[in-house]
């Protein structure tokens, strides 16, 4: 692995987007984005994604000129159409236009429809969260997933953002439906690891730590198994019934890459309304305070919790690890210098 500085990510990362046609305000947003993901550990929707969304910029499959457009407005509820626009701005527009709502009405929520990839999840969450709010938000995707029972991919892998403010730190759940993404398979095989336990099935219907053959086969595992593959599919119907947009089995029908033409709610609370920000992080804080006085495992770590590993990364001052190879291919769509 390659080590870099924050501020040689984000340049680089910007200049690559401005190169592929964004405005100096989209490319510096979608940068401190990507290059915050990339410092939290989450390469694989960070550094990682930039090619593919060049890629997707120069096909047209992702529109940077499409913005949010009102659809309707039932009091706290709002639905909004993404056009195909950039999906990282939209998030963080939706998730802001929640939290006006929610300061409002005590909750707000806003879906969205026909928008692209959001990136990484929990950027919304952290969003939230930092500004005192709590939040439940979710997207489906194209079929990337066999439902339990079936070998073919047939259900999105949905990820799911959960967050609550606390006084020390918050509580941030980012999961897709899959026990692996398959950025994260992506990552392993070019680092020659194994999983830490099995993720899907190789061509036997087997289930496999590899994850190579994962990718190979398309059979990552639903989390949960049956469970995981009935909250994916439920997910994507809220999702669609919110936003009066697409299912999964509709975005199929007009592939335009991965994430594209999904729909995506952001539902958000207003803790000062529901007992006072400061009950709401004595609570979170009296949790993580029992949770890290639990006996640890066999294994010898700390007991985990949602979201105090990016935590203690944020508050790390270390250079940043990022792979090579696609460090340098981004070097190269970013150009010698200045656009």
């Amino acid at each position: 692995m390659t080590r870099v500085t924050f501020e040689q990510l984000f340049s680089v990362i910007e200049r690559a987007l401005r190169c592929a046609g964004l405005t100096p305000d989209d490319a510096a947003l979608c940068a401190r984005i990507h290059a915050e993901s990339t410092r939290d550990g989450v390469n694989s929707h960070g550094l990682d994604r930039i090619p593919r969304l060049v890629d997707y910029l120069a096909r047209g499959w992702v529109d940077p000129q499409g913005l949010l457009e009102p659809v309707q407005a039932l009091g706290a509820l709002e639905v909004y159409d993404g056009n195909q626009g950039l999906g990282v701005r939209h998030a963080l527009q939706a998730t802001e236009r929640a939290i006006a709502l929610a300061r409002e009405h005590g909750m707000g929520l806003v879906a969205v429809r026909n928008t692209t990839h959001w990136m990484r999840g929990g950027t919304y969450g952290w969003h939230a969260v930092e500004q005192g709010m709590a939040a439940i938000m979710w997207t489906n995707t194209e079929s990337c997933m066999p439902a339990w029972g079936a070998s073919s991919e047939s259900i999105g892998n949905n990820p799911l953002v959960m967050a609550v403010p606390g006084g020390r730190a918050p509580l941030v759940l980012d999961m897709a439906m899959s026990q692996f993404s398959y950025g994260r398979l992506g990552v392993l095989k070019e680092r020659g690891e194994q999983l830490p336990v099995a993720g899907g099935f190789d061509e036997h219907g087997q289930l496999t730590r590899d994850p190579g053959v994962i990718q190979a086969t398309r059979r990552i595992l639903p989390t949960g198994y049956w469970k995981g593959s009935g909250l994916a599919i439920l997910l994507d119907a809220m999702a669609a019934l919110l936003s009066q947009g697409r299912a999964t089995h509709e975005i199929d029908g007009v592939e335009r890459g991965s994430g594209t033409g999904s729909s995506q709610v952001f539902l958000v609370f207003d803790p000062q309304q529901l007992g006072g920000l400061d009950a709401c992080h004595a609570m979170v804080d009296d949790m993580t305070a029992h949770l890290s006085q639990a006996t640890p495992d066999e294994s010898g770590r700390a007991v985990r919790w949602p979201g105090a590993s990016t935590f203690h990364r944020r508050h790390d001052t270390a250079d940043i690890e990022v792979n090579p190879d696609i460090w340098e291919a981004v070097q190269r769509l970013a150009g010698p210098g200045d656009v």
